[in-house]
């Protein structure tokens, strides 16, 4: 009698797909030159003062500042009217 073995296929998990690392400055606004596509294929959290927050629209890490909507008010192009809160800001992936 052989003994041969059977190779046994061995299951490896899928692996996550590399996510970019998060720049210094990055916006929300397709229009803007420091827009990255490709972050937003992942979803990204922002911590301004150890609080998370939901509405940020753009962030610089480097200069601790973050832009968010000022309420319902709309510049005259019809975009959101965006006001500058600074402090510690933390970029991370959820």
């Amino acid at each position: 009698m052989n003994d041969t073995t059977t190779p046994t296929s061995t299951q490896t998990a899928p692996e996550a797909p590399q996510r970019p690392t998060l720049p210094d400055h990055l916006s929300c606004d397709p229009r803007s030159p420091h827009h990255v596509a490709a972050v937003f294929e992942h979803e990204v959290g922002i911590r301004l003062n150890d609080k998370e927050r939901h509405d940020v629209e753009e962030y610089c890490i480097s200069e601790g500042w973050v832009k968010v909507p000022a309420g319902k008010t709309l510049d005259r192009k019809g975009h959101p009217l965006l006001i500058k809160l600074k402090g510690k800001v933390e970029a991370f992936y959820r």
